[in-house]
């Protein structure tokens, strides 16, 4: 009787060459749906076997780096995993040549691989995650829920799965559906940060600020072994709740010991940095010349990185915000030609017609150049959805926009814009006093 293949921990058979790669192999299965650092365990393991889907997963590591150097550093693995590919299951044939197409710069083929992942092959959740991530960087959240969605029946006993379908149903503003997903990922595992992570979006935009606290630090005592981004993201969502509120000596405290300083080089870590500064800053904050100085000196490398124009928008402001204005202009410069190079279609689109003109916006608003920052990005700001991010993170740029439209003189259209932000949101101290201010130049009753 011929002896069953071996299976990852959900099931799905692997071929290897070295059965003693089988643990490092659960590792990055059960590590990236949960958003832990033993994901990586697996590239210790490349070097002894050649076997498509452990390459596989190491180039995937190497691509989420998100960085300029990624694909290059990426392609002995994914050369390796093509090469061993005929020796595969289809299954693994089809994440390899997701992976080579995310390599290459294809991500319509990466997204359209991993989309028929999820209807072959439904247990495949580290493919699954890989599709949602690039549909969520390309601002497809109706792309998210369906990848999703297509699994469900058939993993409906994997947490992970259901905080999968929380964030995608949050993501397309289905948040009673979003709310329910995430307690069930709760309910079987408490801790399932992803789920505390898309319960966290539903309060916040539901305007309830106070439970939000509270959750968060709820489950918080669970938020141990997870990689940096799900770290210090999840403290940084706290962080938002606390900023609502007024704390800002708690958020303060919270960047400098959880948002900030885990892991400096990493591209979200950055952008958490940077986002929280400016928020604390528009809130009437002084943050310090020192703690822009520290962040601005791990994004001076990302000049010529563009491997997200979320990333690079905020890689710019965090660069003017510190005063280093000849290195913003280069990377605003450098965005241009990016743009202007751009050969597919979407990318091409999302570069030149919303990232470019917030850029421009962006830098004018760290230079006080109020007209210039109202502008430019009041032309990006209805099509924002594109450059990727969540409703939550892309705020920030809205924020910008209001205080330049304020900075401007403009309090008719900040009155217009504000008081219905108030209006849902109201447990929201920071929101209530910016209404005040305007309120009061506009001669309005409190």
């Amino acid at each position: 009787m011929p002896l069953r293949p071996p299976t990852d921990s959900l099931g799905n058979p692997v071929t290897l060459h070295d059965s003693a790669s089988l643990p490092a192999l659960n590792d990055f299965v059960e590590g990236f749906i949960a958003c832990e650092a033993r994901a990586v365990n697996v590239l210790l393991h490349a070097a002894e076997d050649p076997s498509a889907l452990v390459q596989a997963y190491c180039a995937a590591l190497h691509m989420f780096a998100e960085s300029a150097q990624g694909p290059a550093n990426a392609r002995p693995f994914i050369d390796r995993a093509l090469a061993n590919a005929p020796h595969a299951t289809n299954r693994e044939q089809r994440f390899v040549a997701a992976v080579a197409a995310w390599v290459n710069g294809d991500l319509p083929r990466a997204m359209a691989l991993h989309e028929e992942q999820a209807r072959l092959h439904p247990r495949d959740l580290a493919s699954l995650k890989l599709g949602q991530y690039h549909l969520f960087n390309r601002g497809n959240s109706p792309g998210m829920l369906r990848i999703a969605l297509q699994a469900a029946p058939a993993a409906a006993d994997v947490p992970y799965l259901h905080g999968m379908l929380a964030f995608g149903w949050e993501q397309c503003h289905r948040l009673p559906e979003a709310e329910a997903a995430a307690r069930q990922a709760i309910a079987l595992c408490r801790k399932e940060p992803w789920a505390h992570h898309a319960l966290a979006h539903v309060m916040l935009t539901q305007g309830r600020i106070c439970e939000g606290t509270d959750f968060m630090a709820s489950v918080s005592d669970t938020w141990t072994g997870l990689n940096s981004f799900m770290v210090t993201h999840n403290w940084w969502h706290q962080a938002l709740f606390l900023l609502e509120q007024d704390r800002h000596a708690e958020v303060l405290a919270l960047y400098d010991s959880q948002v900030w300083g885990v892991v400096k080089e990493y591209t979200q870590d950055q952008i958490g940095a940077v986002s929280l500064l400016a928020r604390l800053e528009l809130a009437g904050v002084d943050v310090g010349a020192a703690r822009w100085a520290d962040v601005a000196d791990h994004l001076a490398p990302r000049q010529a990185d563009h491997v997200l124009p979320f990333l690079d928008l905020q890689y710019l402001y965090g660069l003017a915000r510190a005063g280093r204005l000849d290195a913003a202009r280069t990377l605003r410069n450098n965005i241009e030609a990016h743009a202007a190079s751009r050969t597919e279609a979407h990318e091409r689109t999302v570069w030149q017609q919303v990232c470019v003109p917030a850029a421009h916006g962006l830098l004018a608003h760290a230079q006080g150049d109020w007209p210039t920052a109202a502008e430019k990005l009041g032309t990006a700001l209805p099509r924002l959805v594109e450059i990727g991010g969540s409703h939550a993170q892309r705020d920030l740029f809205q924020q910008i926009w209001l205080d330049a439209l304020q900075r401007n003189g403009q309090w008719a259209a900040v009155q217009n814009l504000l008081q219905p932000q108030v209006n849902a949101q109201p447990e929201s101290v920071r929101l209530a006093r910016q209404l005040g201010v305007v309120n009061a130049a506009l001669g309005l009753p409190a």
